[in-house]
């Protein structure tokens, strides 16, 4: 794991700090195990037993002034374990007229899942538009700047900037790299109907400034034609493209306000990939874009058992060589992947979570095939943990 200079000195501050600040820090640890019966497409589950990511997370207060959080992740892939470190910053606390700035290394605001540590969410695995655009969930070395308006209605407004690392396009030359790779605006719109309803909407448009793929590359390498690299482990995006862009609707019920014994969450995305290859003369079936979105309900029918329904689709073009006059020559075909999923859960508390879950997989794009997925996942967290987010 190779770190550049800024990350690591954020992770020695935000360390330091917490060890020697006036509060003691909150230190917490989320188990993730499985058993999986198969593979999906873009999965980063393998069949059989492993581990999901194992999270490992110290936060608080360093001052009145500034608040710092580091967060490594422990996974298994090929029998090997792999340590990654997913965030590593600090925030402003104390600066005035709502603003706040939070730099190094953290997870991007992007749509409504992604700024949540994947352990929250209610499914065994992220939606097929995250693991596609974004590898699962995206986070990287970066600058934030946000702004929540003095209104009634929630509303916030935000900038981020990314070196953009995990969503280049291959083949792109050292040379050509921007350094700063990724830049992305967002906004928020949120608020309450009475005491039982709330609702959030969002839109965000991200700039990858590395993300457009060169035909020539893709021709040379032969890589668009093969599916087998997009069904492995990987926080890389497997569909890149200039510009994304996100729209999420949020909708919740909970008897009186009151989320411990049930409650109802509604959700939905989509996403749109735009000009995922620079242009190039003499093709005329590039693919313009590429799309996606998902709908997910999720009961709590009891304070200890949810259950929850979820579909989704993810349509792109993938290419494959055909020989025209002895030329060769990269066709695009457009195809879907589809995926319908149903989970039940059983929370003993609101540490521990064991969730059974069915997917079923029509792929025309990575493996052409009909699937079947069976999921048995426990999730526990020790220690102090934050609260999670709408």
């Amino acid at each position: 794991m190779k770190l550049n200079a800024v990350t690591t000195g954020l992770v020695l501050a935000c360390a330091s700090a917490s060890v020697f600040a006036a509060n003691n820090p909150a230190i917490s640890v989320v188990l993730d195990g499985y058993y999986q019966d198969g593979d999906r497409a873009l999965g980063g589950r393998e069949d059989g037993l492993g581990l999901g990511e194992t999270e490992l997370a110290i936060s608080g207060a360093i001052d009145d002034q500034f608040y710092g959080k580091l967060t490594t992740v422990l996974e298994t892939h090929d029998g090997d374990t792999e340590v990654e470190l997913e965030e590593a910053f600090i925030q402003t606390l104390g600066l005035p007229g709502g603003l706040s700035i939070r730099g190094g290394r953290f997870l991007s605001d992007l749509g409504y899942l992604n700024s949540q540590h994947p352990h929250t969410d209610s499914f065994v695995e992220r939606p097929a538009i995250y693991r596609a655009f974004l590898g699962g969930h995206y986070f990287d070395d970066g600058l934030r700047l946000n702004w929540v308006a003095p209104t009634e209605t929630y509303w916030v407004l935000g900038a981020e900037g990314f070196s953009g690392d995990s969503l280049q396009a291959e083949g792109i030359e050292e040379s050509e790299l921007e350094s700063v790779g990724v830049y992305h605006l967002y906004t928020k719109l949120g608020g309450d109907w009475g005491t039982d309803h709330s609702w959030q909407l969002g839109f965000s448009w991200l700039r990858n400034e590395n993300g457009q793929g060169h035909l020539e590359e893709h021709e040379e390498e032969e890589h668009a034609d093969e599916g087998d690299d997009h069904a492995g482990h990987s926080h890389s995006a497997s569909l890149t493209g200039r510009d994304l862009y996100s729209l999420d609707a949020v909708y919740k019920w909970a008897p009186n306000g009151n989320y411990k014994n049930n409650f109802l969450t509604l959700s939905a995305e989509y996403m749109l990939m735009d000009k995922p290859f620079e242009e190039s003369g003499g093709e005329e079936n590039l693919p313009a874009d590429y799309k996606g979105w998902y709908v997910s309900g999720v009961y709590q029918f009891t304070p200890n058992w949810s259950a929850g329904v979820r579909y989704g689709e993810l349509t792109a073009s993938m290419g494959h060589e055909e020989e025209h006059d002895g030329e060769h020559h990269l066709h695009f075909e457009e195809g879907k992947l589809k995926e319908a999923e149903v989970m039940v859960a059983w929370h003993n508390s609101h540490f521990s979570t064991v969730r059974l879950q069915y997917t079923h997989q029509d792929d025309e794009l990575f493996g052409s095939k009909d699937d079947q997925i069976l999921t048995l996942q426990f999730v526990m967290a020790l220690g102090a943990h934050g609260a999670h987010q709408f």
